[in-house]
């Protein structure tokens, strides 16, 4: 996302969420945490979450789904793939005007109680895509007041752009809850509506008369009932480590590829997926790099942007096309969360697992940034030993200059909140924790007990 203290689609979504909402603050997450001291593990009081998070990742939970012409596949990633296609279907991407016939199957997963009744719902995929295949994520709620939501799509996704272009898609709306990119909002949270369960429906595709098919390994829901606030209690320093994470800015790319979202200096979150996208051993061949100008530096910088750009949304801020790239490289996951603390983030870091956050400010209100932003994503890669926060802020002049050291209780605030003054001094929104997660699909024991103490499994 831009840098620039300006409108974005995340404060059009502030205009559906920032009325009054009931909750309460989030409290620290159950688990552990290293103690800064001494390095041994402190345990957290169990504490009430505004977040649920439901996956659909094993071969029992695929099982579990309706389908139609598609099954479920074993093995070390389960998923659930084309077997016989339920039919054709002609579809005209409004990208490209294209029209072209595919064969399709669906799967529909069970229904999902919400354990926090939510104002706002993400959902999130993991997926193969081979060339000649794409996917569609769909979304249907019940209201509190007994209702259901239309079928709403979360997105329309290939991991590469040859058949489709990826897109969210726009002007989805029931009258009590619109569809902003990615992220589903009830229109009047003061009202006390919320959606209180859910189902998802895939739908796959593929060229005619082909066996190819797309392979789904997670689908999954961030369900959360976002509380009202401009500030946000602060929490206890427990933890000094830093992760050793590569360091990449989007201003050297400033200018580069302005078709996509007009070039680097808007590139903010594909710079931080690709920077733990590499922490975690991921590499782009030669090959997939070859489209890029060989004069360009950090050429797979370009190629993030190209892979998460959304064409509706004309920008690579999409936070569950985010995700899903990263889990295009062999072994890692990608979710769509939120968190509740500094805690939870020190509780992940434990364990080795950085994290992308979203955030918003103005230029005072982040004592070294040097810069305003509507909405920006940076890394986490630990915590000194006073409790600050360090970051690879990829809004930085180089990439020697990304690593930064932001003042632990104004980051924490400006993460944490979920309404704010901008340079104009009205209100809008800020994303109350929300931050991608990448880790392996196969994580060691210590870092699956970080990932189920912050709500994610």
């Amino acid at each position: 996302m831009s840098r620039a203290e300006q409108p974005s689609r995340r404060t059009l979504l502030a205009a559906a969420v920032v009325a009054a909402v009931a909750g309460s603050a989030s409290q620290a997450s159950a688990g552990t945490a290293t103690a800064r001291a001494t390095g041994a593990a402190r345990p957290e009081r169990a504490a009430a979450r505004t977040v649920d998070n439901r996956a659909w990742t094993s071969y029992t939970d695929w099982r579990a789904g309706t389908a139609r012409g598609t099954r479920a596949v074993a093995g070390t990633r389960p998923g659930v793939v084309i077997a016989k296609p339920a039919g054709t279907t002609d579809y005209t991407d409004p990208h490209t005007g294209r029209t072209a016939t595919w064969e399709y199957a669906t799967w529909t997963s069970p229904l999902h109680r919400l354990a926090v009744p939510a104002t706002e719902v993400i959902a999130s995929w993991n997926a193969h895509t081979p060339e000649g295949t794409w996917l569609q994520a769909e979304l249907t709620g019940t209201y509190s007041d007994g209702t259901e939501t239309p079928w709403y799509v979360m997105g329309r996704w290939a991991a590469g752009d040859q058949d489709i272009r990826r897109t969210s898609v726009d002007d989805q709306s029931d009258g009590k809850s619109t569809v902003w990119t990615d992220t589903l909002a009830v229109d009047d949270p003061a009202s006390g509506l919320r959606i209180v369960s859910f189902r998802l429906r895939l739908t796959l595709y593929r060229r005619p008369g082909t066996k190819l098919t797309p392979t789904v390994w997670r689908l999954g829901v961030m369900g959360s009932d976002v509380p009202d606030r401009f500030t946000v209690p602060a929490s206890e320093p427990r933890l000094a480590k830093e992760l050793i994470v590569p360091r990449y800015s989007q201003e050297i790319h400033k200018g580069q590829y302005p078709e996509y979202d007009n070039g680097g200096e808007a590139w903010c979150s594909p710079t931080s997926s690709q920077m733990i996208i590499e922490y975690w051993g991921g590499r782009l061949t030669e090959e997939q790099l070859a489209w890029v100008d060989p004069d360009y530096a950090d050429p797979q910088i370009c190629h993030a942007a190209r892979h998460t750009y959304d064409y509706q949304y004309a920008g690579c801020g999409n936070w569950p096309f985010n995700a899903a790239y990263a889990a295009t490289f062999q072994g890692l996951e990608g979710v769509v969360t939120r968190l509740g603390s500094l805690t939870d983030l020190e509780t992940l870091i434990a364990a080795g697992i950085p994290a992308i956050t979203s955030q918003s400010f103005l230029e005072k209100e982040l004592t070294g940034a040097g810069y305003g932003t509507a909405g920006h994503l940076m890394t986490v890669i630990g915590f000194t030993a006073e409790g600050d926060v360090i970051a690879n802020d990829p809004a930085s002049p180089s990439n020697e200059a990304v690593r930064r050291v932001y003042r632990r209780r104004e980051w924490e605030n400006i993460w944490l909140r979920t309404k704010r003054y901008n340079a104009s001094g009205k209100v809008v929104s800020g994303t109350g924790g929300v931050c991608y997660l990448y880790f392996p699909a196969r994580p060691s024991a210590r870092q699956r007990k970080a990932l189920a103490a912050v709500g994610v499994r």
